[in-house]
């Protein structure tokens, strides 16, 4: 059955001077307006011991537009400005359920700048979009046409390292399920190989970072070489970041591609809850994790498999998935990971990923048949609505076998 969702579309645009001018200047004062609320929260919370809400935080903005230091704040579209305290709002009620940590200022160099404008604040007439605060529409590159007939609800215009800019619109639009099918497929995440699948199909990692690894090395080294504050500096730090954009863009466009498979041709997928910030913490492998971007492929996963129709089941980090054999059942004492090739007592010779996405499988259809085990999961942003997290604490039991 088809279900309506809401989706972003996002494109890039070209803007002319004066409304990079004008973007630019509403960019600051998000940031300023966002930074001065959570200040006072900071103080209200540790000072007295008392939240701040929404609508106290609103009158201070209005107060602060009055002031003669900050009377610039009214030169700008208000509507971003109050989206920037709603913004502030939901990172404190996530602090306070303890989902997340106590928000953070927004830094003018690394933060990302942006500003959001809801249905007041802009003009979506033949196909053309025009902000507040602007008397022509924006230059945008339609590299997809939206939805037919959708009409965006919410724009976020946004400016990377690298001096693009963006405009992502939210919609909402009809996700028609896939046609179902029988095939299930079991996901093992690596670094030689970016994913290896229970048919024993390896997809190799393309490994991004290191293909542009000594480009990006001699841009760095210009930047290190030029005076801080000085045009050339900041020049030389435009380059560096196109590096990075280059790398992102060509793993975003892989794992799109990658993801969008293996949801068209299974009705479920098996993979495992790796924690990579811990996995992170190991010296030498973390360039590589990094690189790789298993949280990406896991998200894509979950909102495409939540579009689509089909079923994401995944099972526990702790699940011995390398070391239980898919022939008899018997899990190993200790796999080194220098160990690709392993045989076990039975006699069974394992290539050790294509076994482990073989027992992630085994183990994510068994668990989904029994229901042992299912706790909630994390809410996905794009879906709305939470997937399930499979829990499989024993290694044999119930396992089907191979």
């Amino acid at each position: 059955m088809a279900r309506q969702v809401k989706r972003a579309f996002r494109y890039r645009f070209y803007p002319t001077s004066e409304q990079a001018a004008e973007l630019s200047r509403t960019f600051g004062c998000v940031r300023l307006v966002y930074n001065k609320a959570l200040q006072e929260r900071t103080r209200a919370w540790y000072g007295e011991q008392r939240r701040v809400s929404y609508v106290e935080s609103s009158a201070m903005l209005t107060g602060w537009k009055k002031t003669e230091e900050l009377a610039f704040l009214g030169e700008v579209s208000c509507v971003p400005l109050q989206q920037a305290l709603r913004h502030l709002q939901t990172a404190f009620t996530n602090f306070f359920a303890k989902r997340a940590t106590y928000p953070r200022y927004k830094s003018r160099k690394k933060s990302r700048a942006s500003a959001e404008y809801t249905r007041s604040a802009f003009t979506w007439r033949d196909g053309e979009l025009t902000l507040a605060k602007m008397s022509g529409p924006l230059d945008i590159r339609w590299s997809r046409p939206l939805p037919q007939g959708a009409e965006p609800s919410t724009v976020t215009v946004s400016r990377d390292a690298a001096g693009r800019w963006f405009v992502s619109l939210l919609c909402e639009d009809t996700m028609v399920p896939a046609p179902a099918t029988t095939n299930a497929v079991g996901i093992d995440a690596g670094i030689t190989s970016l994913v290896t699948l229970s048919t024993g199909e390896k997809i190799a990692n393309p490994r991004h970072e290191r293909r542009d690894r000594a480009r990006l090395a001699r841009a760095q080294r210009q930047l290190s070489r030029k005076a801080k504050g000085s045009n050339n500096r900041e020049k030389a730090r435009r380059k560096v970041a196109r590096v990075h954009a280059r790398i992102a863009d060509r793993r975003r466009d892989f794992l799109h591609k990658l993801t969008t498979r293996l949801v068209r041709e299974n009705q479920t997928v098996v993979i495992e809850d790796l924690t990579v910030r811990n996995l992170l913490k190991n010296g030498r492998l973390a360039r590589a994790i990094s690189d790789a971007a298993w949280t990406e492929l896991r998200s894509m996963l979950e909102y495409k498999c939540a579009w689509y129709g089909r079923e994401l089941v995944v099972i526990d980090r702790f699940f011995p998935s390398s070391k239980l054999c898919g022939a008899c059942g018997t899990v190993r004492g200790k796999l080194p990971l220098n160990v690709r090739v392993w045989t076990c007592e039975c006699g069974t010779t394992h290539d050790r990923d294509v076994n482990a996405a073989r027992t992630i499988l085994a183990a994510g259809l068994a668990a989904a048949a029994c229901g042992d085990g299912v706790r909630p999961q994390r809410e996905s942003s794009r879906t709305g609505r939470s997937s399930v997290k499979q829990e499989t604490q024993r290694a044999t039991a119930g396992t089907p076998r191979l």
